[in-house]
């Protein structure tokens, strides 16, 4: 391998630099992948990463919204946080890297490559960028991001001791699976005058196996992409309207920001009529990210290179097709969890 010079180090850390500026927290990161796909469509990735990143901050602050706060206490409130955030911090941390790198390399028309080792990411990726660079084939780098993204975060997190035993068995983790909370969903608007956002998407299953997981990033990315013209609609709707973790972003008749008054030990009362509110009854509480949980420190990204069978590359061709949702769903979903809510708090001693 060719040795790294001074001015090719000072590249590597310059890109760290920008790499953890931009990881404050699930709000900068979000904002970052979406700019960086306004200057370079042709990374597909970046625009699904943006949208995955905006489903993970209402993940987070479900956590304080209104209706996990009357399930879980605070402590397992904490760990499924610490949890979610730890994931998307090292998914940015491990990716934004590959991409500020890519954006150099397509400044100065040079293979720039040789440097992904010294920024920690996986040998399997070298060659994906190598012929990205050659033939601008957007599929595949994305296919390639989505198996070593999941990969980076299954050896980090998912696999933990930690994760599962105080996570994937968790109240909290329960309560989100089983209410359907986990949902990732692509808002738009289908006609420029409608009033109400529609939706698509899909409801996250069996989150600790990696090979669910890359067939639910493979899944995301053909309802993102194979129909053009509601892509053209989701980015449009994702540049008009900044990320801020509460889910009144894109249900603002159902959502609020705000709080209310409510007490977390009285029995729920459901609040959604249809696709309404019941007349008389507050907006669910849906808080900002800022709102919800303060910016965390993180321990530096550990582990080693997790390519070691070529058996991944067989992924690259592959589509995967699991169920998706509408906004019909989604609102069944809303429905269920009310009801779930309500029969929990009825029943608590």
């Amino acid at each position: 391998m060719k040795p790294i010079v001074t001015e090719e180090r000072g590249l590597v850390a310059e890109i760290r630099r920008a790499t953890n500026a931009a990881n404050r927290n699930n709000l900068t990161r979000t904002q970052a992948y979406l700019a960086f796909f306004r200057k370079h469509p042709e990374v597909h990735w970046a625009l699904l990463a943006h949208l995955v990143s905006r489903n993970g901050g209402w993940n987070m602050t479900d956590l304080k919204g209104e209706w996990l706060p009357r399930l879980v206490d605070k402590a397992e409130s904490e760990r499924t946080f610490w949890f979610l955030e730890r994931c998307n911090w090292l998914i940015f941390h491990d990716a934004y890297a590959q991409l500020l790198l890519y954006e150099k390399m397509k400044e100065t028309e040079e293979d720039l490559t040789l440097l992904l080792p010294a920024l920690g990411v996986s040998r399997f990726m070298e060659p994906i960028w190598q012929t990205f660079l050659q033939k601008r084939d957007s599929q595949l780098l994305t296919r390639a991001l989505i198996v070593n993204e999941q990969q980076y975060i299954e050896q980090r997190v998912v696999d933990k001791p930690f994760a599962r035993k105080h996570i994937f068995f968790s109240p909290a983790f329960f309560a989100q699976s089983v209410l359907s909370l986990n949902q990732v969903i692509f808002p738009y608007k289908e006609h420029p005058t409608d009033r109400r956002l529609r939706l698509c998407g899909m409801t996250i299953q069996r989150f600790p196996s990696l090979e669910q997981r890359i067939a639910t990033g493979k899944t995301l990315y053909q309802l993102l992409f194979d129909n053009p013209v509601r892509l053209a609609k989701i980015y449009e709707w994702a540049q008009r309207i900044p990320h801020t973790g509460s889910r009144a972003d894109y249900w603002p008749h159902l959502f609020s920001p705000r709080p209310h008054a409510v007490d977390e030990n009285s029995t729920y009362t459901p609040r959604i009529d249809g696709t309404e509110l019941r007349a008389g009854s507050p907006k669910l509480y849906s808080p900002g990210l800022a709102a919800a949980w303060p910016d965390r420190e993180h321990p530096p990204a550990d582990g080693v290179d997790w390519y070691r069978d070529d058996k991944w590359l067989a992924e690259l061709e592959q589509r995967a097709d699991l169920p998706t949702i509408d906004e019909e769903k989604y609102i069944r979903s809303l429905h269920m969890i009310e009801w779930g809510v309500t029969f929990v708090t009825a029943f608590r001693p």
